[in-house]
């Protein structure tokens, strides 16, 4: 097969489209003739050497985690899906051109659905989906606000928060309001804006995907007991407030979560934006393109 390769941390650069061995699937695997892959931040991080403490890779090393494709071939004890299934999943070495997925990660791409489009939804919608989960605690009602509320896990959080009868408030930049009224949220917080973020009642919980001094600010918005959820780090003022539960999150593969986000995408209820394609052999233009912050899911076509 054909991979996207780096053998050191680096820039865009370091990115070469190399021959690699062909994976096999063990028991309870299934192989993927990828029709794309796409690039989250982690990508460029795990790339650059930004979070080898937290995320280590051994080289060569290839990175990606969202695939859409083709069944290939079955693994040992495989019998829900076969050769030629339209499949997508949140996996891990995904940028290549044949990637081994755990069946139980794998879900079928919903009828009607663009092979290669789909490939921008696993990673973002199921974070997103995990996220306001985790900050509402399976509490029904509640008001919550997602900080990044534009970005593509921010908007996934919402549409989760709403479906779960939560109140939304959707934070963004100023320069983000008018794209926030699509969102579905019940209100919105422009969140560099000083007085309306001093002036602002007090929160059940907050569902983070910004940090910094967004989440330092914030956190001392919430009620006592309140829950602040964050995909990144707690604020560094946590210890100042110790009546909020702060809890921190890694995405899990969910089939069942992503078929979900997929089936709202499909509908229209749910927007992911897309933005440029490129070649998978231009991993390493993509990867320049995300660094300048290219707007849109980048997608890397095999």
């Amino acid at each position: 097969m054909k991979a996207a390769v780096i053998h050191a941390y680096g820039s865009p650069d370091e990115l070469k489209f190399e021959d690699m061995p062909d994976p096999s699937p063990g028991p309870g695997e299934v192989l993927i003739r990828t029709a794309a892959t796409s690039i989250n931040p982690l990508d460029v991080k795990m790339r650059s050497g930004a979070v080898k403490e937290y995320f280590p890779v051994s080289f060569p090393a290839i990175l990606g985690w969202d695939v859409s494709g083709t069944v290939e071939k079955v693994g040992p004890g495989v019998k829900t899906f076969t050769k030629g299934d339209k499949v997508f999943a949140q996996t891990a070495q995904a940028d290549a051109t044949m990637c081994v997925v755990k069946v139980a990660d794998l879900a079928r791409v919903p009828d009607g659905m663009d092979l290669v489009s789909v490939a921008a939804l696993p990673t973002v919608t199921t974070t997103g989906a995990e996220l306001a989960a985790l900050a509402l605690e399976g509490k029904k009602g509640g008001t919550l606000l997602v900080t990044g509320a534009a970005g593509n896990v921010g908007r996934s959080a919402v549409f989760v928060a709403k479906e779960k009868g939560a109140t939304v408030i959707a934070g963004v930049r100023k320069g983000q309001i008018e794209e926030a009224r699509t969102l579905g949220a019940d209100r919105i917080l422009a969140l560099d804006d000083e007085t309306a973020v001093a002036g602002f009642e007090l929160l059940d919980a907050i569902a983070d995907t910004v940090n910094g001094p967004t989440a330092t600010k914030l956190i001392g918005k919430l009620k006592q007991g309140g829950v602040f959820a964050s995909v990144l780090s707690a604020p560094t003022n946590t210890a100042d407030y110790p009546s909020i539960s702060v809890k921190t999150m890694q995405v899990k593969a969910d089939p069942r979560v992503l078929s979900h986000m997929a089936e709202a995408v499909r509908s229209g209820r749910l927007s992911i934006p897309l933005g440029q394609r490129f070649a998978l052999k231009d991993a390493n233009k993509a990867h320049a393109a995300a660094e300048k912050g290219a707007a849109g899911k980048i997608l890397l076509v095999a």
